[in-house]
């Protein structure tokens, strides 16, 4: 083969390595569990939710240590539930939750469960947490890893006591739906 031939070869090759779509990273554990708490939602008929307000803010708090840092504030950004903007807030005690909508409960707050789950009762907030008994124990959703991926567990009859409605869609996506109290 003569130089001259090679060199398109060679060029093409090159043209075609860079036009390939650059290897996307992986996301980390915190940016899937933010990317479910901007879209859980929009699966929850929040018609009982008392004192809802149309264009409110809609309220994404972080009850006890937070382990999202920005990367919820940046899941959350320009998102929207029922014409009302997703808000990232960090809220330091049990008694704030009630003008929320969807509340993480981190694990730094597991011995208070029974407490803060018995703060929103009524309040019809979603309750989402980590902990390996979180659904067993009251809350809402669970994340929970399977095959290293996130997905979560979802305790319905505490959903349902809470005045919501969780879509069809939302419990065909859970890997399990706990449906007694």
């Amino acid at each position: 083969m003569r130089v001259a031939e090679t060199f398109p070869v060679l060029g093409l090759a090159a043209l075609l390595a860079l036009s390939l779509p650059a290897q996307v990273p992986k996301p980390t554990e915190y940016q899937v569990k933010a990317a479910y708490l901007s879209n859980f939602g929009k699966f929850v008929d929040w018609s009982a939710k008392p004192g809802a307000i149309r264009d409110e803010p809609f309220n994404v708090c972080i009850l006890g240590e937070d382990p999202f840092g920005p990367v919820l504030d940046a899941a959350l950004a320009g998102e929207m539930v029922d014409h009302a903007p997703l808000v990232a807030r960090r809220i330091p005690k049990a008694g704030e939750a009630v003008n929320c909508r969807v509340l993480f409960i981190g694990s730094s707050e597991d011995d208070h469960l029974k407490d803060i789950l018995s703060a929103v009762a009524g309040a019809g907030v979603l309750t989402v947490g980590e902990d390996p008994d979180f659904t067993k124990r009251g809350g809402m959703i669970q994340f929970v890893l399977v095959a290293n991926k996130v997905r979560f567990e979802i305790n319905l009859s505490a959903a349902q006591r809470a005045g919501l409605k969780l879509s069809s869609e939302l419990l065909k996506l859970a890997v399990a739906v706990r449906r007694t109290p």
